[in-house]
């Protein structure tokens, strides 16, 4: 049986239990490929794994949900893949990796125009903007919203295509850096967090009628503020927690701030389904080679270091897009 390297998890923890080790690689089973990767993708829901807050399936065990690569091997049974695809995958358990199996119903191929590298810095992030602006709640012309840490990768993404399909888009971030950030990737206002009300703020932005939507991936230290900045009949849509999860949430506050819908997505119920996934992933390439969505890598880590990586995201030190490279 071949070796590879990959970044191991025994327990829960801090960054420290994020070993970087050998670890076996057998043939790849039917109905899957092998793959190199070129490039894995940093994202806070590999933090909720590491942290216990998800739990991991079993342990050891090897987190991360978002890379691209080229297939080198295939299975048994394989038809839609060859040796030599460019591919790229979101919600496949195990992409801290210097190879590995991937079952194909996670692929998908990567067009002609978009590297590797970009693919595997968008796929889990650009997915969940397409989701949430074009499903979740469907974002166009006349349309306000609230994207709370619009710095961040999904942020940055949704701030430029919210804005190409006509809305008008507000965001939070945490320093004036990343204001600056923000407001070159499609955000008419951003608000600083940490030296505004951004509940007042909000309301000055739109005149006092407040927003159609509001994007929450911060939890804890948003709510129930973000309820506040809503319009009547408006939605709260709560799709991470990275402050920690919300507490005291309770149905009858929906009904005392102006009969508010709520709902926690995740991108994996969005395409669990084959024609789901593709779907979602053909929009998100579309976008991208429309020049309507850039996609900016940010910082890179050596997969290796990527305990350094987790630290620093947790510490907010990151803007937009990390990249883990094997």
């Amino acid at each position: 049986m071949a070796k590879t390297q990959a970044v191991v998890m025994n327990r829960t923890g801090g960054p420290e239990v994020l070993e970087y080790a050998d670890v076996e690689l057998p043939p790849p089973s039917a109905g899957e490929v092998q793959i190199r990767h070129a490039a894995v993708g940093l994202n806070f829901i590999d933090v909720y794994f590491r942290t216990g807050l998800y739990k991991a399936p079993h342990m050891p065990f090897i987190t991360g949900k978002e890379a691209a690569g080229t297939v080198t091997v295939v299975g048994p049974g394989v038809e839609d893949f060859k040796v030599g695809d460019r591919v790229a995958y979101a919600g496949s358990d195990g992409a801290y990796s210097v190879e590995r199996n991937v079952e194909t119903k996670h692929l998908v191929k990567v067009p002609d125009g978009i590297s590797l590298e970009t693919a595997a810095s968008m796929m889990l992030k650009g997915m969940t903007a397409e989701y949430l602006l074009r499903r979740t709640f469907k974002v166009g012309p006349g349309t306000t919203i609230l994207f709370h840490a619009a710095a961040g990768g999904v942020g940055l993404i949704a701030g430029q295509w919210a804005k190409a399909l006509g809305a008008t888009v507000i965001g939070t971030a945490g320093s004036s850096s990343k204001v600056r950030l923000a407001l070159e990737h499609g955000y008419d206002h951003v608000i600083d967090y940490n030296t505004e009300n951004f509940v007042d703020r909000v309301r000055d932005i739109t005149g006092g009628k407040g927003v159609d939507v509001v994007y929450d991936s911060i939890g804890r230290d948003t709510f129930p503020q973000s309820l506040d900045c809503l319009k009547r009949l408006g939605m709260f849509v709560s799709f991470g927690q990275s402050s920690g999860p919300i507490e005291n949430f309770t149905l009858s506050m929906l009904a005392q701030k102006g009969s508010l819908f709520a709902t926690r997505p995740t991108l994996f119920s969005y395409i669990a389904t084959r024609e789901e996934l593709t779907d979602c992933a053909n929009m998100l390439f579309d976008v991208v080679l429309s020049n309507k969505v850039r996609i900016n890598v940010n910082q890179t880590y050596p997969l290796r270091e990527v305990g350094r990586a987790h630290a620093d995201l947790e510490s907010r030190k990151t803007t937009g897009t990390t990249l883990l490279i094997p």
